[in-house]
C-alpha cells in the first residue's frame, strides 16, 4: 500500500499583524492646531485685507482699530460690567427656560396623557419665531429686566423640550420596565433612569439652547437697556463706531465658543462611553 504524504505545514511567513480596529485619537497638540487653523486663516485674511486697503474701513474695521476699542473699554471698566450684565440675564433666562423645557420633555416622553396635553401646544409654540413675541412681551412686562429674562427663557425652552422629548422616547423600554419592577416611579424613575439614559440628547439640547439664548439676549438688550453687550451694539450704531460693532460680534463669538467648550467638557465627563462608540 502506498503511503500518503503528510500535508505540508502552513507557511507562517505570510502571517501579518491584524489591522488596528479601534479608534486612533489625535494628539492634543495636533487636534488643537487643526481646530485653530481656520480661525487663524480668517484672522490673517482680515488683517491683510484691511492693511492693504482691499477692505475699506467703512465696510469692516481693521483688527488694529478693534484692538484699540477693546483697550478703551477695558481701561474704563465698562467691558467687564457689560459682559457681567449680559451673562446674568442670559444665565437666569437659560435656567428658567431649560428647566421648564426639561420637565415638560420628560413628562411628555414618559406619559401618553402628558404628551397629548403638552406636545401640540409646544409644537405650535416652537413654530412661532420667538422674536415675533417681542411686541407682546413688551406690552405685558415693559422693557425692564423681566422682559429680557422672559424672552431669553422662551428662546431657550423650545430646543430643550424637543431634544429631551426625543431622548426620553429613545430610552429602551425594557430598562424603564425593569426600573419600575424595582419600585421606581414618578420623579425617582425620571432622575435615576430616564434622564441619565437620555443625557446625550439633553446635553445637545443645552448646547443649542445656549446658542439660541444669545440671539434672544441680543434682541432683548436692544430695547430699554442701559448696560450689556447688546446695549453696547446700540451705542456703536448710534455713534457710527464700526470698531465697537465688530468688537461686540467677536465678544458674542467668544462667548458662544466658551459655552460650547464647557458643554463638550461636561459631555466627556458624564458620558465617557460615547467616545468608544463614535464611528469616525
Amino acid at each position: 500500500m502506498e503511503k500518503v504524504a503528510a500535508p505540508a505545514p502552513p507557511d507562517t511567513t505570510e502571517l501579518r499583524e491584524p489591522a488596528w480596529l479601534g479608534r486612533r485619537r489625535r494628539r492634543p497638540a495636533v487636534s488643537l492646531a487643526v481646530r485653530l487653523s481656520v480661525p487663524l486663516a480668517l484672522l490673517v485674511a482680515w488683517w491683510w485685507g484691511s492693511g492693504s486697503g482691499r477692505i475699506p474701513p467703512d465696510v469692516l474695521t481693521g483688527p488694529g482699530e478693534v484692538l484699540s476699542a477693546l483697550k478703551e473699554l477695558v481701561s474704563t471698566g465698562q467691558l467687564a460690567d457689560y459682559v457681567l450684565a449680559s451673562a446674568r440675564r442670559a444665565g437666569l433666562g437659560v435656567l428658567l427656560g431649560c428647566g421648564a423645557g426639561l420637565l415638560l420633555g420628560v413628562a411628555a416622553g414618559l406619559s401618553a396623557l402628558a404628551e397629548e396635553l403638552i406636545d401640540p401646544t409646544l409644537q405650535m409654540k416652537r413654530a412661532v419665531p420667538f422674536l415675533a413675541l417681542v411686541p407682546l412681551f413688551i406690552s405685558w412686562f415693559g422693557v425692564g429686566e423681566t422682559f429680557k429674562v422672559v424672552l431669553i427663557a422662551v428662546a431657550a425652552s423650545a430646543p430643550m423640550y424637543a431634544y429631551t422629548y426625543l431622548g426620553v422616547r429613545s430610552v429602551d423600554r425594557k430598562v424603564v420596565e425593569a426600573a419600575r419592577g424595582f419600585g421606581l416611579r414618578g420623579p425617582r424613575l425620571a432622575v435615576s433612569v430616564v434622564i441619565p439614559s437620555a443625557l446625550p440628547s439633553v446635553l445637545m439640547a443645552l448646547r443649542i439652547s445656549l446658542s439660541v439664548s444669545l440671539t434672544g439676549l441680543i434682541a432683548a438688550e436692544q430695547l430699554g437697556a442701559t448696560e450689556g453687550v447688546g446695549y453696547l451694539v446700540t451705542l456703536a450704531q448710534q455713534y457710527y463706531r464700526n470698531d465697537y460693532m465688530v468688537l461686540c460680534i467677536l465678544i458674542y463669538a467668544l462667548l458662544g465658543l466658551l459655552i460650547d467648550l464647557v458643554i463638550r467638557g461636561a459631555e466627556r465627563l458624564v458620558t465617557p462611553w460615547r467616545g468608544q462608540v463614535t464611528a469616525r
